[in-house]
C-alpha cells in the first residue's frame, strides 16, 4: 500500500501517542510496551507547541507513524519518530523524514540534529542517509531531590513576573543563547512551558544581569512525569564565571524541584561539553541512559567543551 504523509491533526493525538509508546516500548523489549514513559507526555505537548511541525504517516487511512520537528532559532532537531512495529522495514520512517527535511529547508536552519539509540546500527545508518553524522554521546542523568536549602524567589521564576517583564526576559534568554551559538533561541520551549502550564523557566541573575536560565517541566502530563522535575533546557552565559553560574543554576533547579514536591530531577547533557558533564556528575547526578547525538553538517555546533548547556534531543 502507498504511504501518505499529512499533517498530524488534533483528533489523531491519542492514536499517535499509542503508536509512539508501542514502538519504543517494543524496541526496548518492555514486557508492557504501552507503559513506555509512564505518565509523561511527549506527543500532545509537542503538537501544541507547534502543530505545523508534526506529521502523520498513513497506510490505507490507518495511522502508521508520526514525527515531530523542533526549531530553536538557527538550530532544529526532530523526534520522537515512531512507526507501528508490525509495519517496520516498510520505508515509512523515510517518508516521515522526507517531510521533515523539507520543513528544515523551508525554515532555512543551517544546523540540524537528532538523538538516537547508540547501540542500533540500523537507526544510525538510516539517519546517515540524510546526511547526519554520529558524534558524542548524550547522557540522561538523574538525582534524588533533598530538602530545599532555601526558597525560590518570585524574580527567579518567569511565571511570577508581570507580562511586560516576561517579554523582556524572553529577549534576554535569546541574547544569552545567541552568545553561545549564533541564532540559538529556545523561545518556543519557554512559551510552551508558560502556555501549557508544564512547569516554569528559572532565572539566574548576577548584578541584575541574566547569567543563566533553566526551562523545567514538572509532573504528570509533561515530559517529566509524576514526581519528576525535568530540565528540558538550561544554559549559562559564556565567560570566566560560567562554571560558577552553572553550579548556581543547578542549585536553583534543586530548590525549585524540592519546593514543588518532586522526588527526582532529570537532565541531559552531551559529553562533548565535558566540563558541564563533569559538573553535573559532581552535583550528584548519575547517568541512567545514553544515546548518540547526530548532526548535519558534521561539526560540533554547540556541543563544545566551552558550552555550559543542559539538553537532549529526544
Amino acid at each position: 500500500m502507498p504511504v501518505a504523509v499529512r499533517p498530524l491533526t488534533i483528533d489523531q493525538l491519542d492514536d499517535a501517542e499509542r503508536v509512539f509508546r508501542l514502538a519504543f516500548g517494543t524496541f526496548l523489549g518492555l514486557r508492557e510496551p504501552l507503559q513506555f514513559t509512564g505518565d509523561c507526555a511527549y506527543v500532545r505537548t509537542r503538537w501544541l507547541a507547534d502543530p505545523s511541525a508534526a506529521w502523520a504517516a498513513h497506510l490505507d487511512d490507518t495511522l502508521a507513524g508520526s514525527n515531530f520537528a523542533t526549531r530553536w532559532g538557527s538550530f532544529a532537531f526532530f523526534g520522537p519518530l515512531s512507526v507501528r512495529p508490525e509495519w517496520w522495514e516498510r520505508g515509512i520512517a523515510r517518508h516521515l523524514l522526507d517531510a521533515t527535511m523539507q520543513r528544515f529547508a523551508e525554515w532555512g536552519v543551517g544546523h540540524t540534529g537528532l538523538y538516537t539509540f547508540a547501540q542500533s546500527p540500523k537507526h544510525v545508518a538510516l539517519y546517515q542517509r540524510y546526511g547526519f553524522f554520529p558524534q558524542y554521546l548524550t547522557a540522561i542523568a538523574s538525582k534524588n531531590v533533598v530538602a530545599a536549602a532555601g526558597a525560590v524567589t518570585p524574580d527567579e521564576c518567569r511565571s511570577a513576573l508581570i507580562s511586560a517583564h516576561r517579554a523582556a526576559t524572553l529577549r534576554e534568554c535569546a541574547e544569552l543563547t545567541d552568545a553561545i551559538f549564533a541564532g540559538l533561541d529556545v523561545t518556543r520551549e519557554i512559551d510552551a512551558v508558560q502556555e501549557q502550564a508544564l512547569g516554569d523557566t528559572l532565572l539566574l541573575r548576577d548584578d541584575g544581569a541574566l547569567r543563566g536560565f533553566a526551562v523545567c517541566h514538572l509532573g504528570p502530563g509533561t515530559e517529566a512525569g509524576g514526581g519528576v522535575c525535568y530540565v528540558k533546557f538550561a544554559a549559562v552565559a559564556p565567560g570566566a564565571k560560567a562554571a560558577v553560574h552553572f553550579e548556581r543554576l543547578l542549585a536553583l533547579c534543586d530548590r525549585y524541584a524540592a519546593l514543588r514536591g518532586a522526588a527526582q530531577i532529570v537532565a541531559g547533557v552531551n559529553t562533548a561539553r565535558a566540563p558541564a558533564y563533569q559538573a553535573l556528575l559532581a552535583h550528584g547526578y548519575r547517568s541512567y541512559a545514553q544515546g548518540v547525538a547526530m548532526q548535519r553538517p558534521n561539526d560540533p555546533g554547540f556541543n563544545r567543551p566551552d558550552v555550559w548547556i543542559l539538553d537532549d534531543w529526544r
